[in-house]
């Protein structure tokens, strides 16, 4: 399963203003990071509610942060880092399972158009997860 989300960052990275970008699971009430692309990070568990990544879990919703010097709960993966979007991985029955991240070194480098595909994709990494599950 995880390799299937590896190659899956390794496209998202490719992209322009995806400097950073990762997949993190939801286990209990810590995230821990899973396959990423870019810079290793010391934040490899989040609680839920700390930083972007955790409000986006605690809140229930996909965040898109355009300055993150502006946002006051923020977990920096790296100074360069400037704008952030974490969007939601669910199973079928609707329930949070983990969440993909990305950082950028650009303003404002995210957009709706930026969460259509990442949430594309999330339902691409959910289905296979859940397939693994099965098996």
């Amino acid at each position: 399963g995880d390799d299937f989300v590896l190659r899956a960052m390794q496209h998202l990275s490719q992209l322009p203003g995806y400097d950073w970008v990762g997949v993190y699971w939801l286990l209990g009430d810590t995230l821990e990071l899973g396959p990423f692309v870019g810079t290793p990070t010391e934040h490899t568990r989040i609680e839920v509610g700390r930083g972007v990544c955790g409000t986006a879990v605690a809140e229930n919703r996909n965040q898109i942060v355009n300055d993150v010097r502006q946002h006051g709960n923020y977990l920096a993966c790296s100074q360069e880092t400037r704008s952030e979007i974490v969007v939601l991985i669910r199973s079928e029955d609707g329930a949070v399972i983990g969440q993909i991240d990305a950082d950028s070194h650009q303003l404002a480098a995210f957009d709706e158009s930026d969460e259509a595909l990442l949430e594309q994709v999330a339902r691409l990494i959910a289905a296979r997860s859940q397939r693994a599950a099965r098996t």
